[in-house]
């Protein structure tokens, strides 16, 4: 296993390589840079010259290409140009905020599809069935940022229950209980968590169902119900386990489609993540920090798939990894 492991991290290194150099010139070929900001029609050539070269602009694209390549070996991510600060310390402020509110997605939304898919499937074809089907098709097919506007209308203005901006209460945060605090934090996570998690878990319901519906149907299944087990155990025992091995795929690219997904939902909610950081970034064509954001969604792709791997062992006990 742990061979295994080491061997998948070594193939992401020509996938994170390709995905920071299409980055790069993607910039590149954008018109303009960062330093845009920082001129005005009146500023004089020689303040224009002298911030150019501040930032190292006034070289050739591949020059840079490969400073930027040799840092990053180095574990250096260089300085933001927008904001002037290390790129690191930028990504570890934000990243785990983002990581609290889809790991907090991450596990709803698992709970509740799986959940779902169970009830369809061992109600098939009745009105229960039909009623979550046509309910998960329906959030399925939502936008997320369009859910998020919704939320905040009906969760913000008509019936204000829930904050709808930020992680906490800005102005009586501090003045609270810890048990306040507490509850200041995660009233905050509930309407931007159910924004990026509710079309994941009508998926994942809509996945359990095909699935355990595929395996109910196997001769196993049917000489456990033969031998008069109740259906509970016959479903959660025997069929639930090779049921879940699809699910795990899923799994697998859920956490960073969700960091990915972030973007708009973040941005909506004021969320101080990495999804509003790129969106940020991106705007202010920040190379460094739009590099390391894009590192660091590269390696939860990588990170969740090899996740998504080495459950297969857990949960299908046939699978071996040499």
């Amino acid at each position: 296993m742990f061979t295994y492991t080491l061997k998948k991290l070594a193939m992401a290194l020509p996938l994170l390589w390709g995905v920071i150099t299409l980055i790069f010139f993607l910039i590149e070929l954008s018109p303009g840079d960062a330093t845009d900001r920082f001129f005005t029609p009146e500023t004089p050539p020689e303040v224009r010259q002298a911030i150019t070269e501040k930032w190292g602009l006034d070289k050739p694209a591949v020059t840079r290409y490969g400073i930027m390549m040799l840092n990053l070996l180095q574990g250096d991510f260089g300085r933001s140009i927008s904001q002037e600060r290390p790129v690191f310390d930028i990504v570890l402020d934000a990243l785990p905020n983002t990581l609290v509110l889809s790991l907090l997605s991450l596990i709803v939304i698992n709970l509740v599809g799986v959940v779902l898919g169970i009830v369809q499937a061992a109600r098939q074809y009745s009105a229960l069935d039909g009623g979550l089907s046509v309910l998960s098709l329906f959030f399925y097919s939502m936008p997320g940022f369009w859910l998020a506007l919704v939320l905040q209308l009906v969760f913000g203005l008509w019936w204000p229950v829930l904050p709808t901006s930020g992680m906490i209460d800005p102005v009586m945060h501090d003045y609270m209980t810890p048990s306040q605090q507490t509850w200041d934090k995660l009233s905050h996570l509930v309407l931007p968590g159910v924004a990026l998690g509710v079309s994941s878990a009508a998926s994942v319901a809509r996945y359990m169902r095909s699935s355990l519906l595929e395996v109910i149907r196997q001769d196993y299944i049917r000489t456990a119900k033969a031998k008069g087990l109740p259906e509970y155990v016959v479903v959660l025992k025997h069929a639930l386990r090779n049921a879940l091995l699809p699910i795990i795929t899923i799994l697998g690219m859920q956490l960073p489609f969700l960091v990915s997904g972030a973007v708009l939902v973040e941005s909506i909610f004021a969320w101080p993540g990495m999804g509003r950081l790129i969106v940020q970034a991106i705007f202010s064509q920040d190379t460094p920090l739009i590099i390391a954001c894009f590192f660091i969604l590269t390696m939860l792709v990588v990170v969740g798939n090899l996740v998504a791997d080495l459950l297969y062992a857990v949960v299908d006990p046939r699978i071996r990894f040499e």
